[in-house]
């Protein structure tokens, strides 16, 4: 017998993609690191205000969690498409 491919449909590449496509898939990936690191940094500035620290601790801390939640966040959606 001879070998039959059953590939009858060709594979997209991603190369083929519309660059549209591309471009709002970046800049809604930005976006949503921003809104992710603005959220934190607006916490952790209440969040000092609120309990009166000299320095501002949550601020540093919150800032530095979202910083890499939002990294985390980028490539687990850049690694997924």
């Amino acid at each position: 017998m001879k070998n039959q491919n059953n590939s009858s449909k060709p594979k997209p590449d991603k190369q083929s993609r519309p660059p549209l496509e591309s471009y709002a898939r970046y800049s809604s990936l930005a976006f949503q690191m921003f809104a992710i690191i603005g959220l934190g940094i607006y916490g952790g500035v209440k969040l000092d205000q609120w309990l009166h620290f000299r320095f501002p601790v949550f601020t540093v801390l919150l800032s530095i969690i979202s910083v890499g939640a939002a990294i985390y966040t980028a490539v687990k959606d850049l690694l997924k498409k």
